[in-house]
């Protein structure tokens, strides 16, 4: 009989394309992981996977065999979710997928309440950006997902996902201390032609609507500098290299050489919890929840 923790782990590594991302979402080391997947090579005399290049992919019968493994933890998972429901309280563990400034500046205190308040409940945390994280709820490697969308590009729920709205956070205008918009209350966006930018990378979900809200006033941004991590485009602000949209949620304080000036209209993205219909009435899911409206409400 084959064991489900190995399909588990095969079926991690055909949704994340590696060995290492894998175990990343499963909370594994990546030995672990391969150990997992050597015992299934072995009960099942099949090569599941092999060497291209520097990394590796999945056979043909790896393929399959991952496939039916959604299927099967789709069954175990409704199974759970029935147990779970009939005890009224959430327990198990819980896998969490929340974009970088969520998990900074919402999930810590969600996590510690939901510690505190279920001590049947495992919940874990992995940042993941959010056009990857709907994904990963749709192919069951994560129970929730903490996602967010803005006015111009809303955010895409597959089928067999369901979703409730958390909040929204506004999006402020950062500029250096020394900018001649720093003294201003309020600055519309056909103000901004001709300015350098700083921004996160091309493909994430604030570059793009970055790119397409000043394109909706003729103006083609000028992308100076692109940073993952909000803190970094924050210190280049400072630095005086640039300006920059940035939102409030886990923003932290803004250092001396950075001023915040708000946009007219006011640009907010909204959050949004996102999870399987299969176990929407899983006690753990509908908790955290109530759990992340709670704090943002707060």
């Amino acid at each position: 009989m084959l064991d489900l923790a190995r399909l588990r782990a095969l079926h991690a590594v055909s949704v994340h394309g590696s060995v290492a991302a894998a175990a990343t979402a499963l909370g594994y080391t990546p030995s672990a992981v391969s150990q997992q997947i050597t015992k299934l090579e072995r009960e099942t005399r099949t090569t599941l996977l092999e060497r291209r290049g520097r990394g590796i992919a999945l056979t043909e019968e790896a393929l399959q065999l991952a496939s039916t493994a959604q299927e099967l933890l789709a069954i175990v998972e409704r199974a759970e979710t029935s147990l779970e429901e009939q005890r009224g309280r959430p327990a198990g563990r819980l896998a969490i997928a929340a974009f970088a400034s969520a998990a900074r500046g919402l999930l810590p205190g969600v996590l510690a309440q939901l510690a505190a308040e279920h001590s049947a409940l495992d919940a874990r945390l992995t940042e993941v950006d959010p056009h990857l994280s709907i994904g990963l709820v749709a192919q069951g490697v994560v129970d929730l997902a903490v996602a967010h969308d803005w006015d111009i590009a809303p955010l895409p729920t597959p089928e067999g996902v369901e979703q409730a709205v958390i909040g929204d956070d506004p999006c402020d205008l950062l500029v250096p201390a020394g900018h001649p918009l720093a003294g201003r209350t309020a600055v519309r966006r056909e103000e901004l032609a001709g300015e350098r930018w700083i921004c996160q990378p091309p493909g994430r979900v604030c570059h793009d609507w970055l790119v397409r809200t000043l394109r909706t006033v003729g103006d083609e941004p000028d992308i100076a500098h692109t940073a993952e991590e909000n803190e970094t485009i924050v210190a280049l602000v400072a630095a005086g290299l640039g300006i920059a949209a940035v939102p409030r949620l886990g923003r932290g304080p803004l250092p001396g050489g950075a001023v915040a000036v708000q946009l007219d209209p006011l640009p907010v993205r909204r959050l949004y919890a996102l999870w399987r219909t299969g176990a929407a009435r899983r006690p753990a899911i509908t908790e955290t929840v109530r759990t992340l409206q709670a704090h943002w409400a707060r």
